[in-house]
């Protein structure tokens, strides 16, 4: 069941993203937030204007027009970036700061952990691992992780 929604959204020339309100007043450069981008990705999306106030509310991705989730997917897309670890291949040594060589959904890739407090638990399974550029790291299920991994990353743990 699709919800109600009381606003356009659209791409102006530029490509920013407009978002018309029910009273046609138009908010150009409006911003999709993910209240839970990790855990819960599909649920509770604020679309912000560039002060950082909510227009609206999209309780549930699912549930917006085709047209819509499309413009909000492609929105999202361009300002999240973060790899998925799939495999840890190998580490330069157990003491940090180290060098990681792993495999993510994007490809391989070297990490540099500057220290343990850079790998922070989400969840009982997930983690996001943060190297010395900035760069955040998901480990969606640290137990679904080959044997050889999961060896190399307990000992951060």
């Amino acid at each position: 069941m699709s919800a109600t929604v009381t606003y356009q959204l659209t791409r102006n020339s530029y490509g920013r993203l407009v978002l018309t309100d029910q009273s046609g007043v138009m908010h150009e450069g409006v911003i999709p937030v993910r209240s839970f981008p990790i855990t819960d990705p599909g649920q509770g999306i604020a679309l912000i204007n560039s002060h950082g106030h909510e227009l609206a509310w999209i309780e549930r991705f699912d549930d917006l027009p085709e047209t819509y989730r499309v413009l909000v997917e492609s929105e999202l897309a361009g300002r999240e970036f973060m790899p998925e670890i799939k495999r840890i291949t190998e580490v330069s040594g157990f003491i940090t700061p180290s060098t990681w060589h792993i495999e993510t959904d994007r490809g391989p890739a070297v990490l540099i952990l500057k220290g343990e407090e850079d790998i922070r638990r989400l969840t009982a399974s997930s983690l996001m691992i943060t190297d010395s550029h900035g760069i955040h790291f998901l480990l969606r299920d640290r137990t679904a992780l080959d044997r050889h991994s999961r060896k190399l990353l307990d000992h951060f743990l």
